[in-house]
């Protein structure tokens, strides 16, 4: 049992003369007369994202944390690409919250909004996540509650941004979960019985989980073949949400590899284990959805996840197999571990039978995107540099970050210059320009105008580089694709 019910998290910015109560930490530290801006002037914080607790300076909230938010100036960083104040905002509170949960000592935590309601409370409730669900319950961290601690000036719209907040980093978690869950237990059939669970009931959401038989029926060879050296069955999850009447759709295709050891290229031993992450894509798709249908979002989106197993076996793929694809495009399969594209070739044909008005699809795809970029940012392959600018708008409000690469002519060639079929299935010169020549790949199975592409094999997971997703599957960009779909619609 936890010695204290509540405790409390509050900001302090930093100043050239030390640090400075929050506006809402202030009013709080006048009901208890001035005892915390005494002691924090003695002991700090004294830098941004450090924590400082205190203990017994309040009957209500006998443990506080007080987290320093860094300058009250900041805000958009050109250089960064980011807005610094949201961020030190989410940071404060995913610092402060774990400051106080790791004593083992509370049942509530309640969270100040530190000018940004929405960022506090994602900030917080991503950093209080943690994948124990397979642990004894003497290894499960304490569950703890996260409340609003509201201001005397907090209006029933900072009510609203803290729920948003929380609903927008539940769904990250969401994915999160999907991810981190091992392959045994997210097989392709119980991923998509989980998309069933978890979106059944959201308004004006539909689910279609489809069998072999359909994709056979659709000509779906290329995501087939990848499909044939696993006993498990392949599943095609379609997920349809229309709070937009009388507009066309944007559709979202989603790499859903539940395990990928390689194939006959079989992968190296070593971190072979987080290849259960090669989903991750579809985890995004599903994840996104339900934010969207959550916070009822005014948007026609399609989501589709192919999803399978790349495994060796008597039956799998074999490097120089030619496959064909629903457009009708062979294929030639030399590298059996450059699954991904495969499966999503056929996703993208399919994506073009609901007339959209734009396809994004995103995938844990290339190596080369993580030696690119590392986990900075997402990288991103356009069409349309307009939607690009738009997805990029959107990284900078949540903190999570977009990044363009080149969908150039020069590349083309090294995929489609085949022996064998009308294209390659990995690019001649390989591994440079690998992330690149995947794009250019799956370009070769795109008609509409508008598209991108979203490679996130560099964003994947997180060490120690993030302080409110802490060590772990980080189910990155969910957050951002929300508010790059909804301002999509919106704008029109």
């Amino acid at each position: 049992m936890a010695l204290f019910k509540k405790a409390l998290v509050l900001g302090a910015y930093i100043t050239e003369s030390g640090p400075t109560l929050s506006k809402t930490a202030t009013h709080f530290d006048s009901t208890i007369n001035g005892k915390l801006s005494a002691l924090i002037t003695k002991v700090g914080p004294k830098k941004k994202g450090k924590a400082r607790v205190f203990y017994e300076l309040s009957q209500d909230y006998p443990v506080i944390s007080v987290v320093g938010l860094g300058p009250n100036s900041a805000g958009y960083n050109e250089a960064e690409d980011l807005d610094e104040k949201r961020e030190n905002i989410r940071s404060a509170a995913a610092i402060g919250a774990r400051s106080v949960r790791d004593l083992d000592l509370v049942e509530e935590i309640y969270v100040e909004a530190c000018d940004d309601p929405e960022a506090s409370a994602e900030g917080a409730q991503l950093a209080l996540w943690y994948f124990d669900e397979l642990k004894s319950e003497k290894y499960k961290k304490r569950q703890v509650k996260i409340n609003y601690f509201a201001g005397p000036d907090a209006t029933a719209s900072c009510h609203s941004a803290w729920n948003k907040g929380i609903t927008l980093a539940s769904a990250q978690n969401i994915c999160r979960r999907l991810s981190e869950m091992p392959a045994n237990l997210m097989t392709p059939t119980i991923f998509g019985k989980t998309t069933v669970e978890l979106l059944h009931g959201l308004n004006k959401v539909k689910i279609m989980v489809h069998d072999k038989q359909w994709c056979e029926d659709k000509k779906m060879g290329s995501f087939l073949s990848v499909a044939k050296g696993s006993a498990e069955p392949p599943k095609f999850v379609e997920i349809h949400y229309n709070n937009k009447p009388g507009t066309d759709p944007f559709v979202l295709v989603g790499k859903g590899i539940c395990f990928d050891s390689g194939g006959i290229s079989i992968k190296p031993a070593a971190n072979m284990d987080k290849m259960r992450y090669d989903m991750g894509g579809a985890a995004n798709v599903v994840s996104t959805i339900y934010a969207l249908a959550a916070l009822n979002a005014e948007v026609n989106v399609i989501g589709l996840a192919p999803l399978c197993e790349n495994l060796p076996s008597g039956t799998a793929n074999k490097p120089g197999d030619v496959v064909v694809a629903m457009n009708g495009k062979t294929i030639q399969v030399d590298n059996t571990d450059a699954e991904g594209r495969l499966i999503l070739a056929d996703g993208l044909c399919y994506a073009h039978e609901f007339k959209p008005q734009a396809i994004l699809d995103i995938a844990t795809l290339t190596g080369a995107m993580s030696v690119a970029l590392g986990s900075s940012a997402t990288g991103v392959f356009t069409t349309s540099t307009a939607l690009f600018d738009s997805l990029r708008k959107a990284g900078v409000h949540t903190g999570d970050r977009v990044w363009r690469l080149p969908l150039w002519q020069h590349f083309v060639p090294q995929v489609t210059d085949s022996q064998l079929a009308d294209c390659l299935n990995i690019g001649k010169a390989s591994p440079a320009g690998g992330a690149a020549t995947a794009a250019a790949f799956l370009k070769e199975f795109v008609e509409c105008p508008n598209w991108l592409h979203l490679d996130i094999a560099g964003v994947m997971d997180c060490k120690d580089e993030c302080p409110y997703l802490g060590k772990g599957m980080s189910g990155r960009p969910v957050r951002t694709l929300y508010y790059f779909l909804n301002n999509y619609f919106n704008q029109k």
